[in-house]
């Protein structure tokens, strides 16, 4: 193959311009296996080198993400500050500081502690994330950015999840205190790739620098009357960019069932094998990776809401095959499950990238830091509220939380078409 014709297969495959870009993408390929090595095994890693009961492990662990939550906000001025990069990778820094301190957390204060510290690590990255692809993606390709991260995310997830299995195996503790090093050893290459990596497009410059030179040239400034209003106030006046944050609260409670919903569901509602949440994990990281970048590619054509809102209408239609199992025979169930989360991961690989497009493209360029930061309580509201709510509704039928997230679906769709009236 001639370099001539490597052009036109990546545009094929939906890929954007990786070249020099490899240490970011290193960086998000080694977070997400991070994430997903611990993802599942928090609470089972505590409730093993503890003497603590699981309730109290849970309560520990719940606390120290309610507290995280206004982390979002405060980091966002970092953000318009510093640039997306610097505080990413001291975000992952935090986060291997933290899984290193799980080594030695032995009491509730000691878990809520490591626990607030990781959130904060978490939140300030994925905050700054959005920024990193601002940075990475060259003209028109932005949104191949987004689906190559998802993808990333997915890979690294899956390879994470599956290794940490692996390591939890069994009755010792040696397998999960590996797990524990390995994560803390990952989030630690990842701020060093984040680090180092040298972006060809420069990072934003100081609001307040850029007000002054402004000022002294007598004209003002793109972002400093947001300075001077205090920045967030401009973003909460913003009412097209906060109509699109309600409506991706629909999205975050929707990617709650896979770390909330689909193995109760599964076990507890439907009284199937614990192995079926497992197949249907590994189908959704599978075909994400698999298709996401191809997917994103079709769809470029369209308006990021449209596409967005058939996401929306996808979801809907997932939610509603997950309901009807509940009543469902015995032998259609299996084949039913398995297309409802076909669908699902399709909504996921159609509307994830146009959703993150949209953050970014409705942000004033001068707080974007701030505008993300607003955009990102989405997630940590909807991950905060979202395990009490889907499985209290959990308990007054297998269908309840199904129904109640095809509402809010289907509620997506008008606000997405209301937020193209606003523009």
């Amino acid at each position: 193959m001639t370099t001539a014709t490597l052009p036109p297969l990546r545009d094929r495959l939906g890929l954007p311009e990786t070249a020099g870009r490899h240490r970011l993408i290193g960086a998000h390929l080694v977070d997400s296996l991070g994430t997903g090595l611990i993802l599942a095994f928090t609470l089972v890693y505590f409730a093993r080198t503890t003497s603590l009961t699981l309730a109290a492990i849970g309560a520990a662990v719940s606390t120290a993400r309610l507290v995280a939550l206004p982390t979002a906000i405060a980091v966002g001025p970092l953000i318009d500050r510093y640039g997306a990069r610097p505080v990413a990778a001291c975000g992952n820094a935090l986060s291997a500081l933290a899984y290193g301190g799980f080594l030695l957390a032995g009491q509730v204060w000691q878990i809520v502690l490591v626990c607030l510290l990781a959130q904060i690590g978490h939140v300030s990255y994925w905050t700054s994330s959005t920024g990193l692809v601002v940075l990475a993606s060259a003209e028109g390709e932005r949104t191949r950015w987004f689906a190559l991260v998802q993808t990333l995310r997915n890979t690294g997830m899956g390879l994470g999840g599956a290794l940490g299995a692996v390591l939890v195996a069994g009755d010792g503790t040696g397998g999960l205190r590996a797990l524990v090093v390995l994560n803390a050893a990952s989030y630690a290459v990842a701020a060093g790739l984040l680090a180092s990596w040298r972006p060809a497009a420069a990072e934003p410059a100081e609001p307040t620098a850029s007000a002054a030179s402004a000022a002294a040239a007598g004209r003002t400034a793109p972002g400093a009357e947001g300075q001077r209003d205090g920045g967030y106030r401009a973003v909460l006046r913003d009412r097209r960019y906060l109509l699109l944050v309600v409506v991706h609260l629909a999205f975050v409670f929707g990617s709650m069932i896979i770390s909330m919903l689909l193995a109760v569901y599964l076990t507890e509602g439907l009284h199937r094998e614990a192995w079926l949440a497992g197949s249907l994990l590994v189908l959704n990281g599978v075909q994400v990776v698999l298709t996401q970048n191809a997917v994103a590619r079709r769809l470029e054509r369209f308006r990021p809401t449209r596409v967005v809102a058939a996401g929306a209408l996808l979801n809907a239609l997932s939610f509603g095959l997950f309901a009807l199992m509940a009543a469902a025979p015995g032998w259609i169930v299996t084949a039913g499950l398995f297309t409802a989360m076909a669908v699902f991961n399709l909504a996921e690989t159609v509307a994830t990238p146009y959703a993150e497009e949209l953050s970014v493209s409705l942000a004033d360029p001068a707080r974007r830091g701030r505008y993300l930061a607003v955009y990102q309580l989405s997630w940590n509201t909807g991950q905060a509220v979202a395990p009490a709510l889907l499985t209290l509704l959990l308990s007054h039928g297998a269908a309840w939380p199904w129904l109640f997230l095809l509402v809010l679906s289907l509620a997506a769709v008008p606000g997405l078409l209301r937020l193209e009236r606003l523009g």
